[in-house]
C-alpha cells in the first residue's frame, strides 16, 4: 500500500496509486469541467479522490500569471468549505510562498510547485519549517511560451538532471527526503515523443529514489495519440495512467476521479490475485 507522510499524519492510497483530483479555481483552465470551487471539490471527494489539488492560477499553454491576492481569493474559500466536511489531504498548485502560507493556515497539506521551488526564494524555507510534502515539476519557460522550445538531445536525461538538482536544493534547505515528489511535467515544453518516453520510464526518474506524480489527464499528447479533442480524451487518459502506474507512478493527477479510481481498483484486484506483478 502506498503511503504519504504529511506534516501531521500519514495517509494511504486506496488503490495502486494516489488519485489527486483537480479543482481549478480559475476561469481559464483548459478543461472547463474541472473549473469551479466548493462544489467541484465536494464532488471529487464523493468520487473517491485520495487528494484534492487546488489551483488559483492556470498553467495551461498560453496562460498568464495572476497576482498573489487573486490567487488567495480563489483558493482559500474552497479550502474552508472542504475542511467543514472532510479531512482529505489538500494540495495547492502555486509558485508563491504567500499563497501557500495562506492556504496552509486554512488546512492545506501539500505544495505542488510547477517552478520546483525556483520562483519564490521563500518557498523552500516555508516547506521545510512546516514539514509539508512538496511536488517538484520540470518545465521549460513559462506557460505563455513553453511550447515554443520542445527539442531535447535526450529528454529523459535532461528532465532527470533538472529534477535531481531541484531535489538537492530541497534537501539542502531542510526538506525531508520522504516529503519530496517529482513530476516530469508532461506537456510542459515537450513534444509527443518526449512525453511518451517520460510516461514509459517515469519510475526510473531520479534513480527510482523518489515518489513520482504523473499528470496526464486529457492533455494534448493524449489528443495526438488518439486524434481526439479534449472532451473525448478520457479513455486515452486512462490507458496512459495504467502505463504510468505499471511503470512506477506513485500519484496520478486527474480530472475524472471516479473513472481513474475504478481503473486502479481493477488493477489492484489483478495484482492481489497474483495474476500480474509490478
Amino acid at each position: 500500500m502506498k503511503k504519504l507522510v504529511l506534516a501531521d499524519r500519514i495517509v494511504e492510497a486506496k488503490n495502486e496509486a494516489f488519485v489527486m483530483g483537480i479543482v481549478n479555481c480559475t476561469p481559464d483552465s483548459f478543461w472547463e469541467k474541472s473549473r469551479g470551487g466548493e462544489q467541484q471539490a465536494l464532488r471529487l471527494i464523493e468520487e473517491g479522490a485520495d487528494i484534492l489539488d487546488l489551483g488559483g492560477e492556470s498553467t495551461r499553454p498560453g496562460a498568464s500569471y495572476v497576482d498573489e491576492n487573486e490567487e488567495i481569493r480563489r483558493i482559500v474559500p474552497v479550502i474552508r468549505a472542504v475542511r467543514k466536511v472532510s479531512d482529505i489531504p489538500v494540495s495547492v498548485d502555486t509558485r508563491k510562498a504567500s499563497v501557500m502560507k495562506a492556504a496552509f493556515e486554512e488546512g492545506a497539506d501539500i505544495l505542488n510547485d510547477v517552478s520546483a521551488l525556483e520562483d519564490d526564494e521563500k518557498m523552500a524555507t516555508f516547506a521545510s519549517e512546516t514539514k509539508i510534502p512538496v511536488i517538484l515539476m520540470h518545465k521549460r519557460g513559462i506557460p505563455e511560451n513553453m511550447q515554443k522550445n520542445v527539442s531535447y538531445d535526450d529528454v529523459f536525461a535532461e528532465v532527470n538532471d533538472y529534477l535531481e538538482k531541484r531535489i538537492n536544493f530541497a534537501l539542502e534547505n531542510g526538506i525531508e527526503k520522504d516529503k519530496i515528489i517529482v513530476d516530469p511535467g508532461i506537456g510542459f515544453g515537450k513534444n509527443l515523443e518526449g512525453n511518451k518516453q517520460l510516461i514509459a520510464r517515469c519510475g526510473k526518474l531520479c534513480g527510482g529514489k523518489h515518489k513520482v506524480l504523473m499528470a496526464l489527464s486529457r492533455k494534448s499528447c493524449i489528443g495526438e495519440m488518439t486524434g481526439r479533442e479534449v472532451k473525448d480524451r478520457l479513455y486515452g487518459t486512462l490507458a496512459a495512467d495504467i502505463i504510468a502506474v505499471l511503470n512506477g507512478a506513485f500519484m496520478l493527477r486527474v480530472h475524472d476521479v471516479q473513472s481513474c479510481v475504478d481503473t486502479l481498483a481493477v488493477l489492484k484486484s489483478f495484482r492481489e490475485s497474483g495474476l500480474i506483478s509490478f
